[in-house]
């Protein structure tokens, strides 16, 4: 059985940092590309960062985050990680990891094989 277990949402003052983890089992991770998304109340579900499958691997960042967030793997530890600093309260939303073979369904936003069960980030004013 595939499973993501996302973790280290929360809630946090704007300015202030969170890392999400996000720790995947049941599939060979290092085959696969991961990637972050997130939603937030009455929005559709928007692409936030991705990394190929290598541990330091290429990374995308939507225009929101950029220089603030930071997507990391650790294939030894099949983990994915998501840094967000600076946070925004426009950053508040569910975030959702995921994983696929094709780097191309996670780019172009469509549907990635895997999903994690999302955790909430709340940044407060």
């Amino acid at each position: 059985q595939v499973q993501l277990v996302e973790s280290g949402g929360g809630l946090v003052q704007a300015g202030g940092s969170l890392r999400l983890s996000c720790a995947a089992s049941g599939l060979t991770f290092s085959n696969y590309h991961m990637g972050w998304f997130r939603q937030a109340p009455g929005k559709e579900r928007e692409f936030v960062a991705s990394i190929t499958r290598y541990t330091g691997g290429s990374t995308r960042y939507a225009d929101p985050v950029k220089g603030r967030f930071t997507v990391y793997r650790d294939n030894a530890e099949n983990t994915v990680y998501l840094q967000m600093d600076s946070l925004k309260p426009e950053d508040t939303a569910v975030y959702y990891c995921c994983a696929d073979l094709s780097l191309h369904q996670i780019l172009a936003s469509l549907a990635p094989q895997y999903w994690g069960q999302g955790t909430q980030v709340t940044v407060s004013s």
